[in-house]
């Protein structure tokens, strides 16, 4: 509509400007407004505290750092969202099959062990792959890892899981993100190795947010 324009017999006559009518928040709106407020809650929390963390006891990451402090931080904080999500669960529910592949929450904490494990001792740290200490499952084949005893202790597999990532930690510690390595048929740098780990980390715990709200209706991130 120009400036100028008239009103048509008929037309409702202009109303007054936009800026005079209250806005009616929409749900967009409100959706921004709260991540701002939640956003700006963690930072309050967090601000210059190397030791501030997030619910069940979980690290910031740094919000200004060095690449591999960053992605260290990040990796750490995904570690530690698996141990948040499934700690409190009985051994019955983590070995409980929820989804048509067969995952349980025992399995993925079991396969993030071994992830840990094959990709820092015995990839990257150059450790025999006998003796990386391998989490041993209750049958063999392809899907070993998931078929998971109804009986077997969660709280075992989250030790082993915290125990690895503490190995892991030692093989990092010092490395150049440039640094190159070879098992003699793949080559990776230390940052892709890190950088794989934090993406692989992330998308399980995702899968532990869906298995442990359908086992106790437990939420938040």
């Amino acid at each position: 509509m120009s400036p100028n324009h008239r009103a048509e017999p008929g037309e409702p006559a202009a109303g007054p400007a936009s800026a005079d009518v209250p806005k009616v928040p929409d749900e967009l709106d409100i959706l921004v407004d709260r991540l701002a407020d939640e956003q700006a809650a963690v930072e309050a929390d967090s601000g210059d505290d190397a030791f501030a963390t997030l619910p069940g006891n979980r690290p910031v990451p740094p919000a200004v750092a060095a690449e591999t402090e960053t992605l260290q931080g990040f990796l750490d904080l995904h570690r530690a969202t698996v141990i948040w999500k499934a700690t409190g669960l009985s051994d019955e529910q983590a070995a409980t099959r929820l989804v048509g592949s067969g995952t349980t929450v025992t399995g993925l904490v079991r396969h993030l062990a071994n992830a840990e494990r094959y990709w820092f001792r015995e990839f990257m740290g150059g450790v025999p792959q006998e003796q990386v200490d391998y989490t041993r499952y209750e049958q063999s084949g392809p899907h070993a890892e998931w078929a998971v005893a109804p009986d077997a202790s969660l709280d075992a597999a989250l030790a082993d899981y915290a125990a690895a990532t503490e190995l892991s930690r030692t093989q990092l510690h010092g490395r150049d993100l440039d640094e190159e390595i070879s098992d003699g048929e793949h080559l990776r740098s230390v940052r892709w190795v890190l950088t794989h780990m934090v993406g692989e980390t992330a998308r399980h715990a995702g899968h532990l947010d869906v298995l442990a709200e359908l086992l106790d209706g437990r939420t938040g991130e």
